[in-house]
């Protein structure tokens, strides 16, 4: 079943690149008594998340902390080497968005956003989506029907919804 606005998240435990390498990140250390934005992209590298999904949170992290967000965090089903890379060649890591593996796609499939698009290679992908969460829950959240669209999903369009 899929997540919806006033539930708490699960309990998951997400990857990231450290100063020696990969480490363990619990999403309820991030989300506890903050105002958190988490958006998810089908793919590191992949066409609309690399040219519109990351850089419409690149363009609005100013107004979103104007807003009282305290991180703004992309996961994907992908290991944390591409995560970091990915951060560093789109500059969201320069820019202080938090790059979060789900390498076994455990979180995606507990909140109900996993799909598999095999002719584009795509299996136990995490559909479009970004959410604001508070202190565990879910205030809002715009999930795209297709997975190569980025409207509603989008920085700006989460923006004006708070």
């Amino acid at each position: 079943m899929t997540i919806s606005t006033g539930e708490k998240l699960p309990a998951a435990t997400l990857m990231r690149m450290g100063a020696d390498g990969p480490e363990a990140v619990a999403l309820e250390d991030i989300t506890a008594g903050r105002k958190v934005v988490v958006f998810a992209v089908p793919g590191a590298f992949t066409p609309t998340c690399h040219s519109a999904h990351v850089p419409s949170f690149v363009r609005t992290k100013d107004e979103f902390a104007g807003k009282g967000v305290d991180e703004i965090v992309c996961v994907a089903v992908n290991d944390p080497f591409v995560m970091g890379a990915w951060g560093e060649a789109t500059g969201a890591s320069a820019a202080g968005l938090s790059m979060l593996g789900d390498p076994d796609a455990a979180f995606t499939r507990a909140i109900g956003m996993d799909f598999d698009a095999p002719p584009a290679g795509l299996h136990a992908r995490s559909k479009r989506y970004a959410m604001l969460v508070e202190d565990g829950e879910v205030k809002l959240l715009h999930v795209e029907d297709n997975p190569g669209a980025c409207e509603s999903s989008a920085g700006e369009a989460l923006l004006a919804a708070m």
